[in-house]
């Protein structure tokens, strides 16, 4: 069992790093600027983010499905649809 958990641990300086790597990618932390959050905060704000684009992705398939449905399948508007979606 020792020798999973030690394969398993992190060490704390990879904790951060990591921390600051998610940081980066998340707009609400980008214009705080170098203003430093809490973890929590940062893993909730990283969930809602999450969350957020999973709803705009289900938005932009709905909107595709239905943009799909109105078009003729043989035009060259269906057909680059289908091209980007490869």
């Amino acid at each position: 069992m020792s020798s999973r958990r030690s394969r398993a641990s992190v060490s704390e300086e990879e904790i951060n790093e990591l921390i600051s790597r998610l940081q980066t990618l998340l707009p609400s932390a980008r214009r705080r600027g170098g203003s430093e959050a809490s973890t929590t905060k940062l893993l909730k704000e990283t969930c809602s983010y999450i969350k957020s684009l999973h709803r705009e992705v289900d938005d932009l398939s709905d909107r595709l499905s239905d943009l799909m449905a109105t078009m003729d399948h043989n035009s060259p508007g269906a057909e680059i649809i289908r091209s980007l979606l490869r």
